[in-house]
């Protein structure tokens, strides 16, 4: 097999890849315009979103302005005591450009876009319903910080009925955490028993997937049940059909590039796993927990987790086993968890994610080296057999089957493998692509610098300078290779434009793949002189 027809092979396998994930571009749910609009920044809610115990949605609430602005080291959160909602949350660490100091804000409440956590109390005695309305909590302040030395903090909302039930809602926030405990403590000094439901989910307004053809990425609802380990559930599924799967344990996100935010209900608890598009344009992914009765003068905790914040795997993985799935590798993952650990070993080491990617290249490249050496030596081994080759097509005409059989006595005699230059290329591509969704996923990545002009590896070379050197290492990779005699006029014209095509294509790719895909060039020049000097003392060319 010719080193050129394995090039234009792996340029068909590349550019089947690029439509492929167009076409997931292309299938993506389109906007739904929000028919309703908020007037200010934190004004009365657009549409219904409490869910009963029946699935049902409760009439429409207004939220409250007197907003509880809760400060970690991690996390600026505003809560909403009218149903005590998360309505806002930055990420203090997480900058929203890499020259800005501006935190990112996941969550947020605006007159053209909604993305709060809700929950709450519902059931048959729940605080919050349809005849009901939401909770209206009280509070001792408006403001809590984590101070230097503290461990944990707690923000605590309250609520007493006329029936003397008090319920509190407790926050509690952990110093270098991303996830929230979210606790509703009842004490029933009632004389009844009191039947309460918790619930939580997350409410977007709904948006097109984010990203180019280059690089989609998803925006969208996900969970987990005991059955299903992770499912992606974007807004056109949302708008098909609702959820409702009954699981124990289980959780349900927003997920976006780089973050997310989820409910996690207890693991023990036999939860349901519930979806709704309400009017406006809003989506809703979230649980309805256990069923609790609590008797008369008891006491009873029900509590969840919520997390917001980056796709930490580490973090995500010890609050759920399943949670780290939202780190979303595609069909490659099996090869891709192990190609982000190992890359996350080199970081370790060296401290620059440029020069980490570096040496993942050198190590896949020196880990394939046995089979580039066979693809080489094979390839050589093919073009000394030309001339017989020729020789039998003049011989046997158009009698396929002859010339079939005596080709392959041919190979075996000659003990040539006509499949042996395509190996390697095969194997490369998958690992082209699983480590183009590790750097694209891994949000470790994001604003990571490498150096001189090179501030960000997730984005593509500003000055493009990445790209034209790989288009260049693979012209010369081209201009390296022999060119059969019998190649087709064609054929040669197809691959003096292959490197002109990849260029093309790489100029929108992140640089840390781009830095991949260069160095991987270099590498494979210099493997490719090493052995085609080998091959010349051997007599083959």
């Amino acid at each position: 097999m010719e080193s050129q027809r394995n090039i234009l092979l792996i340029g068909l396998l590349f550019v089947s890849f690029l439509l492929w994930q167009q076409w997931q571009t292309d299938n993506a749910p389109q906007v739904a315009a929000p028919q309703t609009q908020v007037q200010s920044n934190i004004s009365a809610e657009p549409s219904s979103d409490v869910p009963e115990a029946d699935g049902n949605l409760s009439a429409p609430v207004v939220a409250s302005t007197n907003l509880i602005n809760v400060t970690t080291d991690q996390l600026v959160l505003k809560i909403n005591p009218l149903g005590g909602d998360i309505v806002y949350a930055a990420l203090v660490k997480h900058k929203t450009e890499i020259d800005k100091n501006d935190p990112f804000i996941l969550l947020e409440q605006s007159s053209d876009f909604n993305y709060i956590a809700q929950s709450g109390l519902i059931g048959r005695d729940g605080i919050d319903s349809s005849t009901k309305g939401r909770a209206q909590f009280t509070t001792t302040s408006s403001d809590f910080t984590l101070d230097d030395g503290q461990d944990s903090l707690t923000v605590p909302l309250t609520l007493v009925t006329d029936t003397g039930v008090s319920y509190t809602k407790v926050f509690t926030f952990t110093r270098g955490q991303f996830d929230v405990g979210v606790d509703y403590k009842v004490n029933n000094t009632s004389d009844k028993s009191l039947q309460l439901q918790m619930y939580g989910q997350i409410k977007q307004t709904i948006k097109p997937t984010e990203g180019s053809m280059m690089m989609p990425t998803y925006r969208g609802a996900a969970f987990s049940t005991s059955d299903v380990r992770y499912e992606k559930y974007d807004f056109e599924d949302m708008a098909d059909k609702n959820l409702d799967q009954s699981t124990l344990g289980g959780w349900a996100a927003m997920l976006q590039h780089y973050f997310v935010s989820a409910w996690i209900p207890p693991a023990t608890d036999a939860n349901t796993i519930f979806s709704s598009v309400t009017a406006g344009g809003y989506a809703n992914i979230g649980f309805r927990g256990a069923i609790y009765d609590v008797a008369p003068g008891s006491e009873q905790s029900i509590s969840a987790q919520f997390y917001v914040g980056p796709k930490d795997q580490t973090r995500l993985s010890a609050i759920s086993e399943t949670l780290n799935l939202v780190v979303d590798y595609g069909f490659l993952w099996w090869l891709a968890v192990p190609i982000y650990k190992l890359l996350m070993f080199f970081q370790s080491l060296v401290t620059n994610w440029g020069i980490a990617i570096i040496l993942i290249t050198l190590t896949v490249r020196g880990l394939l080296y046995p089979l580039t050496k066979a693809q080489y030596t094979s390839m050589a081994k093919m073009r000394n057999l030309q001339p017989k080759l020729t020789e039998m097509k003049e011989r046997f005409g158009d009698d396929r089957q002859k010339m079939g059989q005596a080709m392959m006595e041919l190979y075996k005699k000659e003990k040539v493998n006509p499949m042996g230059g395509c190996l390697p290329i095969l194997l490369q591509m998958p690992i082209f692509i699983a480590l183009y969704w590790v750097l694209l996923e891994s949000y470790e990545l994001r604003h990571a610098p490498f150096m001189l002009w090179i501030n960000d590896l997730s984005v593509q070379d500003p000055y493009y300078v990445l790209p034209l050197l790989m288009g260049a290492s693979m012209f010369l990779m081209q201009k390296m290779q022999p060119v059969a005699p019998t190649m087709d006029p064609m054929q040669v014209k197809m691959m003096q434009w292959m490197p002109v095509i990849f260029t093309v294509f790489f100029l929108w790719f992140p640089a840390g793949l781009v830095l991949y895909w260069l160095v991987g060039n270099i590498v494979a020049i210099t493997q490719q002189k090493i052995i085609y000097a080998g091959l010349e003392k051997k007599g083959l060319k």
